[in-house]
């Protein structure tokens, strides 16, 4: 449904991304990370026919955005950043002028409107002037008009940016539910959203594609093992010691004590390895109290900051051999 070759953009001597290349399949929900600056505004504004590209290719709904710029529009739903809306507008008339644009017909447009502000939560200030709702508010209008004509595609750029936490759980049950029938790819910094609303992602830094696909998948490649959270009541140092020759264990890592003597570590083995039932068993057999053990998942932001943490060392790598001076010959 989304298909990214090779695209580059430059804005005079910066190349704000380069050689970007990915894929989204129909009714996929795909999460695009980066850091500020990393080109995620600018890739989502070349699918959404908004800016040209310097070259490469991409393709929507079958549609290549470059030469059927008009059949690509059409089939997308589109929410910016920072959300352009009439101000002077009120939302309900605003939603119909949207309908109106997008093609709707008149006999429809009542319906599609009403449709529209139930599932952005906003019927409740449909006959309100936009200029006067809160920045949750006018971001919820956005979310409306790009979702006006159930477009096959939609492209949300931080499309929770402003709303409270009540209102973040309401539009990402709302995105859930667009699985299957619409492909949809957004970007956002809240790391834990993406994890409970897409199934796979795309990471973007400096520019490139640094890493992609499932969220499983990454984690197992960024993450060869398992981890076990342990809390114990005994010799720190003793417990750590004996851990560590537990057959798998390749890391014990000791987090900070509490003022009673509890310790509490994290223990890394071999992915596949479950070393629970050995540290039960030594702990009982060491008389240790042992008061909490269990599986400690991978999260998709330690994945993300592990993956960024990587780029940088290279980076540096790179910087520094740059500049060391060739000897003379």
């Amino acid at each position: 449904m989304i298909e990214v070759q090779n695209l580059t953009k430059h804005y005079g001597s910066l190349t704000a991304i380069r050689d970007v290349s990915f894929t989204v399949a129909p009714g996929e929900i795909v999460g695009f990370l980066g850091p500020n600056g990393a080109g995620k505004s600018t890739t989502m504004r070349i699918l959404a026919c908004f800016l040209p590209a310097s070259s490469g290719t991409a393709r929507v709904a079958g549609f290549d955005v470059f030469r059927g710029s008009m059949e690509v529009r059409k089939r997308i739903g589109y929410l910016p950043e920072n959300v352009p809306l009439y101000t002077d507008m009120r939302v309900a008339p605003y939603l119909d002028f949207v309908a109106e644009m997008k093609g709707v017909a008149r006999s429809a447009r009542k319906k599609v409107v009403a449709d529209v502000m139930d599932r952005a939560l906003i019927a409740d200030v449909q006959s309100r002037l936009i200029r006067n709702l809160s920045k949750g508010y006018r971001q919820r209008v956005g979310l409306a008009q790009a979702l006006v004509g159930d477009p096959a595609v939609l492209i949300l750029d931080e499309p929770t940016i402003g709303l409270d936490p009540a209102q973040i759980a309401e539009i990402r049950n709302l995105i859930k539910s667009l699985a299957g029938d619409h492909t949809v790819i957004l970007s956002t910094h809240i790391l834990p959203e993406v994890s409970m609303v897409c199934g796979s992602v795309v990471i973007i830094n400096r520019g490139a594609i640094v890493a992609q696909g499932p969220i499983d998948r990454l984690v197992e490649q960024f993450f060869p093992t398992s981890r076990i959270e342990v809390e114990v009541a005994a010799p720190r140092g003793a417990v750590r010691d004996a851990m560590k020759t537990i057959p798998g264990v390749v890391r014990v890592e000791e987090r900070a004590a509490s003022h009673d003597g509890i310790g509490r570590f994290v223990v890394e083995s071999a992915r596949g390895h479950d070393v629970r039932g050995e540290i039960f068993q030594m702990a009982a057999q060491q008389k240790w109290a042992l008061l909490e053990l269990r599986r400690v998942g991978m999260t998709l932001e330690e994945v993300f900051i592990r993956i960024l943490a990587g780029e940088e060392r290279e980076a540096a790598a790179t910087t520094a051999a740059d500049a060391v001076p060739e000897e003379a010959s």
